[in-house]
């Protein structure tokens, strides 16, 4: 039940509407003149199942663009997720290293750390030694000098008794 020059007609009525004269400048004569008339014919049901027609034949594929759409998109979003999972795994990796390398380190200290307190009690030793020992060289010292000095009083002590005393008179 299509006019012959129906879907022309349509675009014609669609491009310019309400446009009673000719598309074309007037000077010029167009070939076409008559479907302008024409136009007016058409009936409304021709327009409904044309534009029925029209999608009918293409509303299926875009509802199935839209559904392949949408599972797309559910799929992206999936995937950003498990990559924001697998991001995550990597910066623990690395966190994880990081720990790694700090128990490590914090193992080196402390042997460092126990070297260096032996060799403090080491040293503390020594010099308890070295106190002691000067202790018993300063008291051997001090009884030598005491000693000297007693000596000493002995001798004046000997030479005042070897002194010749004058004899008392009597």
């Amino acid at each position: 039940m299509e006019h012959p020059e129906g879907k022309e007609g349509f675009l014609l009525e669609a491009a310019a509407p309400g446009q009673t004269g000719p598309a074309l400048d007037s000077c010029e004569a167009s070939p076409d003149e008559g479907l302008i008339e024409d136009l007016a014919i058409i009936d409304k049901k021709a327009v409904e199942q044309l534009t029925e027609g029209l999608i009918s034949h293409y509303l299926p594929d875009l509802q199935r663009s839209k559904l392949a759409l949408q599972e797309l998109t559910q799929n992206q979003v999936v995937l950003l997720d498990t990559l924001e999972q697998e991001i995550s795994k990597f910066r623990e990796c690395n966190s994880i290293l990081d720990i790694n390398a700090l128990f490590s380190e914090a193992k080196h200290y402390h042997s460092k750390l126990v070297n260096i307190r032996k060799e403090m009690m080491m040293l503390h030793e020594k010099t308890s030694k070295l106190k002691k020992r000067a202790l018993k060289l300063q008291q051997k010292k001090q009884k030598e000098e005491l000693e000297r000095e007693q000596q000493r009083e002995k001798e004046l002590e000997r030479e005042k008794q070897l002194t010749a005393k004058p004899a008392r008179r009597t």
